[in-house]
């Protein structure tokens, strides 16, 4: 017994000095990415990795990272007013959408995502997709790092330029120039709220051959960023009163 307890003790300290050293080059990496712009994201390899494993041959994967300055001030209007509109006030949980959602689920509803903007641009950027626990929880833990990190507009920044927006299309760079064959500084207020409308099945809802539901969910977007007051909205300056549902 006496044997086992210093072997216990190093093991212990091993552990540690791994897990110390994950959170120490983890925030790093989120630190360096606040300043610097990810060529790649986690979910973009994940998709280029599932096309060469499948022999999907004429699979190309298109991105243009785009700084904040060159994009419409439409693009993240629309995606926060379609996706997260709580998104200048919360610290990158929506605890009350969580609450409404677990509420569905147990009145047996169909099960719908209560995930911000913050939440999404850390899965995108690190994770894969799925639904286990273990990525739930790292989800939870960069979406920590990045709001202690970033500020808000960096978020924003992010992830408009990795969300996937069509099948092998990721950021707003390479939805304008496959979709509007225009830059994005250039995009209205109606081009910006079909991109979003398309969020967050991008390979199901096509904004090129826009269904119904997608024209009706442009639409509402639409509204929806003129009720919420505009891009001014996102400088905060908006009351977290003016917040509407999400349908």
């Amino acid at each position: 017994m006496l044997q086992r307890r210093p072997l216990f003790a190093r093991l212990l300290r091993s552990l540690a000095i791994l897990v110390l050293a994950w959170v120490a080059l983890s925030w790093l990496i989120v630190l360096v990415l606040r300043f610097v712009p990810p060529w790649t994201s986690a979910v973009m390899m994940e998709r280029q990795l599932g096309a060469w494993i499948h022999g999907e041959k004429n699979f190309q994967l298109r991105h243009r990272w785009v700084p904040w300055p060159q994009v419409s001030p439409y693009v993240p209007m629309a995606m926060v007013a379609g996706e997260d509109q709580k998104f200048p006030f919360h610290h990158g949980f929506d605890f009350d959408s969580i609450q409404d959602a677990m509420d569905a689920a147990d009145d047996g509803k169909r099960l719908r995502g209560a995930s911000t903007i913050s939440q999404q641009t850390a899965k995108n950027l690190f994770l894969w997709n799925g639904r286990s626990f273990v990525r739930k929880g790292l989800e939870a833990y960069f979406t920590v790092l990045i709001e202690l990190t970033w500020p808000k507009q960096r978020i924003l920044e992010v992830y408009m330029n990795v969300a996937e927006l069509g099948d092998g299309i990721y950021g707003v760079g390479a939805a304008s120039d496959v979709f509007f064959r225009m830059p994005p500084s250039r995009l209205s207020a109606a081009q910006a709220a079909r991109l979003a409308a398309v969020l967050p099945s991008p390979r199901r809802f096509k904004v090129d051959r826009p269904s119904p539901y997608v024209l009706s969910r442009a639409n509402w977007i639409q509204q929806q960023m003129g009720q919420l007051g505009g891009p001014g909205y996102l400088q905060g300056s908006a009351p977290s009163s003016q917040v509407r549902r999400q349908r």
